[in-house]
């Protein structure tokens, strides 16, 4: 949250594009990237022991892999700049061989979202199955894009799952999809990949471990800087001969850092409070989708009990008005009656996202759901 001040001794970084009233309360649900490292987890970063990590020599970032590793269930981890990296390394490590293909879900971020990564970084042809509204797929479709043995076609190497799924509105996969996908891919020989950017977000709300999530796949990514609030970075984990692998990958992708133990002190931080942390953003997604359905609006409606987790699609149901009118119209200030803006993002033709994080407390919350209301109704 931002609150407008008259002082001339704020930051410039800190400041809105545009001058807006004193007294004014942002509401940012945008994204849960937004998070900043709170007073505790700059602490840590500041006495964070750090050695040069390209070497093997940071204590710090060997301590979070090692911790990263034992809550995904899996032999070793790797310390990465980002979650689009932690993707594109598994998807080179588990199809070293150009011509090959990975199948994943149409609205996955790995299809959607990472500029073709796999194709333009490393020769991978990618299949999209079309995901269902749970983020799941249809199996049957899953075994019909496995390609024959032909040498027209490219060679399936490998399956990608998102948990939670973020377009498809912060979905938890079921459990009983993951042990069924688990129990065709070892008839198919085929490995998963779990892009598990908010999957602390879906372990938190099923109320299991997240060792529990990842058992059957054979690599997973976790990202640190989203709801976990540390400023920077993902974890990569699978096999230790995956991720020996993996690191000559983030080394030719740019991605080996030194002196990383200032952020893999953070990351640890935020993974130890990750259940506290996490059941709030849940908590409060749960929140604002009753107040919004309670209010009962003829033009923006929400599916309360497809909220999950820390996620809340906004359905506009009709055509005269846009997801963007009502982005605007979130944000948008009437001094002096309205100082409440509710930053949130159109991301199709249909939906608004908001994206509860550790920046919104109960306070904020409350303003930002009356002028959601106030908006709808």
């Amino acid at each position: 949250m931002y609150k407008a001040s008259n002082s001339n001794s704020e930051k410039a970084e800190n400041l809105p594009k545009q001058q807006i009233p004193p007294g004014t309360t942002i509401v940012d649900f945008r994204s849960d990237t937004i998070t900043r490292p709170d007073a505790e987890m700059r602490r840590v970063m500041a006495e964070a022991a750090v050695g040069d990590d390209v070497f093997g020599e940071d204590p710090s970032v060997a301590a979070l892999q090692k911790q990263a590793a034992e809550l995904l269930g899996k032999e070793a981890a790797l310390f990465v700049p980002s979650g689009t990296m932690a993707n594109q390394i598994a998807v080179m490590n588990h199809c070293w061989m150009r011509g090959s293909e990975i199948i994943a879900g149409n609205k996955s971020h790995i299809f959607q979202y990472e500029q073709g990564g796999a194709a333009t970084l490393g020769g991978v042809h990618t299949f999209p199955v079309e995901n269902l509204p749970d983020g799941t797929f249809s199996l049957d479709d899953l075994q019909k894009a496995v390609r024959a043995d032909d040498l027209h076609y490219p060679v399936t190497q490998l399956v990608c799952i998102e948990n939670t799924h973020n377009m498809m509105g912060g979905k938890a996969l079921p459990l009983s999809w993951l042990d069924q996908l688990a129990v065709l891919c070892r008839k198919l020989e085929l490995p998963i990949h779990l892009d598990g950017a908010r999957l602390l977000n879906a372990a938190v709300a099923q109320r299991v471990s997240p060792e529990r999530l990842t058992r059957d796949c054979s690599s997973v990514s976790l990202c640190l800087s989203k709801g976990l609030g540390a400023p920077v970075g993902s974890v990569l984990a699978g096999s230790r001969d995956f991720i020996q692998r993996a690191v000559r990958l983030r080394k030719v992708m740019g991605g080996g850092m030194r002196q990383s133990g200032i952020l893999a002190a953070a990351g640890s931080l935020a993974l130890v409070r990750y259940e506290t942390t996490l059941l709030a953003d849940n908590q409060l997604a749960t929140t604002i989708a009753k107040r919004v359905r309670a209010a009962e609006s003829s033009k923006v409606t929400v599916d309360e009990a497809g909220v999950h987790t820390n996620i809340v699609m906004l359905d506009c149901t009709t055509s005269s008005y846009s997801p963007s009118h009502l982005r605007n119209d979130l944000e948008k200030l009437d001094p002096p009656n309205d100082l409440v803006s509710v930053k949130a993002l159109a991301v199709n033709n249909t939906q608004v996202r908001l994206v509860t994080n550790n920046t919104i407390n109960t306070q904020d919350a409350d303003l930002a759901c009356q002028k959601i209301i106030k908006v709808i109704s």
